[in-house]
């Protein structure tokens, strides 16, 4: 006779057990409760900042600006006097599955929009809580089109910052007097276009202007 087992009820779900090698017991995979960026900004437990808005938060409210675009972004153009902390690095892994996998990244997406391979920073809430050890500190998260900024409050909120706020549409939706002061060589807004689309949106930009001049 055949036993059929029902799930049951109200069980709580384990997650399996994992051997390993290098451990005399199997051990539990974590259960990872977070809340999206998006929910936090949607629920109102971080504030959402139009880039017209965030001089006025840092200058008056106490806010600091987060970075967290990668270097080579920030390179090219930034916000004077804010911190930078990166979500993402470069991969520097040099083995052949990396290898292929960056050749079809730099196929794909690298040759268009400029963007290199890159892996999870693992230093970067340390690196937050170093420059931020109080975590009623106020924070506002910036990126280039607010999507990494989502992903960088998740992990803050969960780490305990609940001062947080978030550029809303990221860096690409400033506009020139949204912030005091300006580093580098190109457009804040521009700053995460890079590769052949670089060169289109300049083209672009230039006809936009030759046709305004003959009318």
């Amino acid at each position: 006779m055949t036993t059929l087992l029902l799930p049951q009820p109200n069980r709580i779900h384990k997650p399996p057990l994992v051997p390993n090698q290098r451990l005399r017991k199997p051990y539990r995979l974590p259960v990872v409760s977070a809340v999206s960026g998006q929910q936090l900004v949607t629920s109102g437990e971080v504030r959402a900042v139009e880039p017209r808005e965030a001089k006025t938060l840092v200058s008056s409210e106490g806010y600091v600006l987060l970075d967290v675009r990668p270097a080579w972004e920030r390179e090219k153009a930034h916000v004077k006097g804010s911190l930078h902390v990166p979500l993402f690095v470069e991969d520097p892994d040099k083995g052949p599955i990396t290898l292929l996998k960056k050749w079809i990244h730099l196929g794909y997406i690298g040759l268009w929009t400029g963007q290199r391979f890159t892996m999870f920073n693992d230093e970067f809430t340390l690196r937050v809580v170093e420059a931020f050890p109080d975590k009623k500190s106020k924070v506002l998260v910036a990126c280039g089109e607010g999507l990494r900024s989502l992903m960088a409050i998740s992990k803050l909120h969960r780490e305990g910052y609940k001062s947080l706020g978030w550029l809303t549409g990221g860096f690409n939706r400033a506009n020139e007097g949204d912030f005091l002061e300006i580093e580098g060589p190109e457009e804040l807004k521009f700053a995460t276009i890079g590769g052949a689309s670089y060169y289109f949106l300049k083209l672009l930009v230039l006809l936009q202007s030759f046709g305004k001049e003959n009318r």
